[in-house]
């Protein structure tokens, strides 16, 4: 791989608004991608290693058709067997830099974030964006307090990475998601378990894409 790919996924990154979080559910992710998703992350938990290199082969190549991204959840070593285009790990998975150090300087690599002091501190790693939440409390993070729309003004001011906001975010509340300074999202059950995939995300996708915006987008 060489740096001039390591550069375009980045380019690709930058200018990313809506992001999808799934199991291996290529259908919803093919009407999803239709409908404006530019990165996908593969995330299931319940799933073997070689289920997830299954699903990640699968979904490489629904993203490959559509110039999206894929991310694999916590696995740094799935990420380089299915040529993913990055990992994405939590505060309590590997470490960033071990992370970083796992699948070399052409993958982008993801770190999610729940508090000030951790915004802060992921200026200091080795990463390429941040996650940023959850905003209101979500049954895909089971125990998780909310953070609020607070935390989202305070990465938008602070942040030294694109960072997405993500958690409870649906069409009813984007847009105050986007008020608060998010340029970027990512959901679950938002795209998900919609009835119309593609126009779930069509309609996430327009709610970010007002000029009054743009401040959030850096």
């Amino acid at each position: 791989m060489s740096n001039d790919a390591g550069q375009r996924r980045r380019e690709r990154l930058r200018s990313a608004r809506l992001y999808l979080v799934t199991e291996s559910r290529p259908d919803v992710v093919a009407a999803a991608l239709e409908g404006g998703v530019d990165i996908v992350q593969l995330r299931d938990k319940d799933a073997s290693r070689d289920e997830l290199v299954a699903s990640g082969r699968e979904l490489r190549a629904l993203c490959e058709r559509h110039g999206a991204l894929l991310i694999v959840n916590d696995h740094p070593d799935v990420a380089l067997e299915v040529g993913a285009d990055g990992v994405h790990v939590g505060q309590d998975d590997v470490g960033s830099r071990e992370a970083r150090s796992l699948v070399g300087g052409e993958l982008i690599l993801g770190l999610s974030t729940h508090s000030p002091e951790q915004i802060e501190a992921a200026g200091a790693e080795p990463v390429d964006y941040i996650g940023v939440g959850p905003v209101w409390e979500t049954a895909t993070k089971p125990g998780r307090p909310a953070v609020g729309l607070e935390l989202v003004g305070y990465a938008a001011a602070h942040a030294r990475h694109p960072f997405f906001a993500i958690g409870g975010i649906d069409r009813g509340n984007v847009e105050r998601v986007a008020r608060a300074g998010a340029g970027r999202i990512a959901v679950v059950r938002a795209i998900r378990d919609a009835d119309d995939p593609r126009a779930a995300a069509a309609a996430l996708r327009a709610a970010l894409a007002t000029p009054e915006r743009e401040a959030g987008r850096a």
